[in-house]
């Protein structure tokens, strides 16, 4: 009963395998970039971490009620990203 299964499943999956794969969208021609525009890209800062991201470990286990008592709701959700 299993190969008679497992042969159904593969021949139901091949259409969906011999399908063509669409054509990527062709991109615009983009205007050439002034050399003022080129020397700000080269000099722009790195982004910096955010607090939350600069945290070693994941803490998704830990409880994160307390957040719950913050004055407002911004405040909450500030608190409750890093147990995210």
């Amino acid at each position: 009963m299993k190969p008679i299964a497992f042969l159904a499943i593969v021949l139901l999956a091949l259409p969906a395998f011999a399908q063509d794969k669409p054509a990527p969208a062709p991109e615009a021609a983009k205007p050439e970039a002034t050399k003022s525009e080129a020397v700000k890209e080269a000099v722009k800062p790195a982004p910096t971490k955010s607090a939350a991201s600069k945290k070693a470990g994941r803490r998704w286990n830990e409880d994160a009620r307390h957040c719950l008592e913050k004055a407002s709701n911004t405040e909450v959700i500030k608190c409750a990203e890093e147990y995210l």
